[in-house]
């Protein structure tokens, strides 16, 4: 008689629970703010990381609740659209433009007027917009802004004092405007952009830019200039003066004609192409430089 051995079968369980794939974060589109009217030397950008738009996020109603797929919703579970950025100046500032940390964002929001600030706002970038004015109250109560930019605006008007009692302006673009003439600048200013513009020479007073003892890159080309600005600070390492009509410069514009061994401390760059002036027949006027401006000689 034969003795059956019982025989072991080994199940193995496999899971039939398919694995999620693995969450994947929403990334933050980031734009980065230059001030791109500085050649060679640019000057260092904030700290901060600026969305490219948040204002969507101003949008949205204090009900929110977490939800677990990547779409916000509502209480009532209304899910919310994307929203372009909104053209309405009529919104306050803060809604119209983006605030973040002292800088205040408004370019491409077709505003015609300076809004009002915040007051400790340190930085302002309102280009490319219609402005067409501005005036002394538009930063009487900011006297903490550093820098400004109104690159390709419609400005035709800045009223004297608007700049000058802003003690810690240190860069201002206008460039891309219809200024004629400039106003008062500020006494700390190291850059300033006034390219592209409809500037003349009558249009800058003789001492403009006499006090400004800090200022090192100054961009007046593409204007009606007819001869170069008088009382240039020693401090000026770069001169844009490209494609204006200048046709005469004198020997002491950057030099000192009663001495014969100065030389200029700072210059690096001066650019005249594109002027009508032959500059091969003014040897004294840069004698005293390390680099010969760039245009025509003969």
């Amino acid at each position: 008689m034969k003795i059956l051995q019982p025989t072991f079968f080994l199940f193995v369980f496999i899971p039939l629970v398919k694995l999620a794939p693995p969450i994947q974060q929403e990334s933050f589109n980031f734009y980065d703010y230059d001030t791109d009217f500085i050649k060679g030397k640019m000057v260092q950008q904030d700290d901060e990381m600026k969305f490219k738009d948040v204002r969507k996020l101003l949008h949205m109603e204090d009900g929110m609740i977490d939800s677990p797929d990547t779409n916000v919703k509502l209480q009532n579970d209304e899910s919310i659209p994307d929203v372009p950025p909104t053209k309405d100046t009529n919104l306050p500032t803060c809604l119209l433009c983006v605030c973040l940390s002292g800088s205040v964002y408004c370019e491409e929001t077709d505003i015609e007027s300076v809004p009002p600030l915040p007051k400790e706002t340190a930085y302002l970038y309102a280009r490319f917009n219609k402005i067409k004015k501005v005036v002394v109250s538009d930063f009487a109560d900011i006297p903490t802004l550093k820098r400004i930019d109104f690159t390709g605006n419609m400005i035709e008007v800045i009223e004297d004092g608007t700049f000058s009692k802003l003690l810690l302006l240190e860069e201002l673009s206008l460039a891309e405007n219809k200024l004629v003439k400039l106003p008062v600048l500020p006494p700390k200013l190291i850059t300033f952009n006034a390219n592209h513009n409809r500037i003349k020479s009558r249009g800058i007073k003789a001492n403009a830019f006499k006090k400004l003892t800090n200022l090192s890159h100054l961009y007046l080309g593409h204007n009606a200039l007819d001869s170069v600005p008088l009382n240039l600070p020693e401090s000026l390492c770069i001169l844009h003066l490209q494609f204006n009509n200048i046709t005469t410069i004198k020997d002491d514009t950057f030099c000192k004609s009663n001495n014969t061994r100065y030389v200029h401390p700072h210059m690096e760059e001066i650019r005249m192409e594109g002027n009508p002036i032959i500059l091969g027949k003014h040897p004294n006027a840069f004698s005293c430089l390390r680099t010969l401006p760039t245009g025509a000689y003969y």
